[in-house]
């Protein structure tokens, strides 16, 4: 297997991770589905964002 490979696997299982956290969270329906979608959108950038901005 190649590092880009294994790069995006790791992108993978940490944007399902986060995706997870999300929906298990207390915030607004409406917040889930945006950060769900930032995330699915833009997988990296999105991942960033919400972990700079969004668990707090």
């Amino acid at each position: 297997m190649e590092l880009g490979g294994i790069v995006g696997l790791v992108i993978i299982v940490v944007d399902l991770w986060a995706i997870l956290r999300i929906i298990g969270s207390s915030a607004p329906v409406s917040a889930k589905i945006l950060w769900s979608l930032l995330i699915i959108v833009l997988p990296v950038v999105g991942l960033i964002i919400w972990f700079v901005a969004g668990p707090q």
